[in-house]
């Protein structure tokens, strides 16, 4: 199963963000497992790099980008996703391109601890403690 992992889960876990690390965790060590599949949009990096450069370096920004190259699949964001993004009636556009960026990779989900910003959604939104628990109903883990 492929599912979009959304920034602010990414950041929970690089900044330690309680309480919602160690949710935003298991998620990233399932991926980390392959146990599930996970995509994050291609301006989760960059923004990535820059945070963590900012607070602990730039050798530790450089790990943080190679892991996440190394464990997750980087959707690209083209004219055709940007303008499918405007479309989907999301009010925050940088949310609007993750549901596009959610649709382009093929994921059955995206993982985001702010499911009510992406209403309009057409792949449905679930926060890591959702998903998780899916997980467990399913028996996937």
């Amino acid at each position: 199963m492929q599912i979009m992992i959304d920034l602010n889960v990414l950041l929970d876990v690089i900044q330690k963000r309680e309480p919602h690390v160690a949710a935003s965790g298991k998620i990233l060590g399932l991926v980390a497992k392959r146990k599930i599949a996970g995509s994050i949009p291609a301006h989760a990096l960059t923004t990535l790099h820059y945070i963590v450069a900012k607070y602990a370096g730039q050798a530790k920004a450089g790990q943080t980008v190679d892991w996440l190259l190394s464990t997750l699949t980087v959707v690209p964001a083209g004219q055709k996703e940007f303008l499918r993004a405007r479309g989907l009636n999301i009010p925050d556009f940088e949310d609007a391109v993750v549901a596009s960026l959610a649709e382009s990779g093929h994921c059955r989900y995206v993982v985001s601890r702010n499911p009510g910003d992406f209403k309009n959604s057409r792949i449905p939104v679930l926060t890591p403690e959702e998903f998780l628990a899916l997980m467990l109903e399913n028996k996937m883990e």
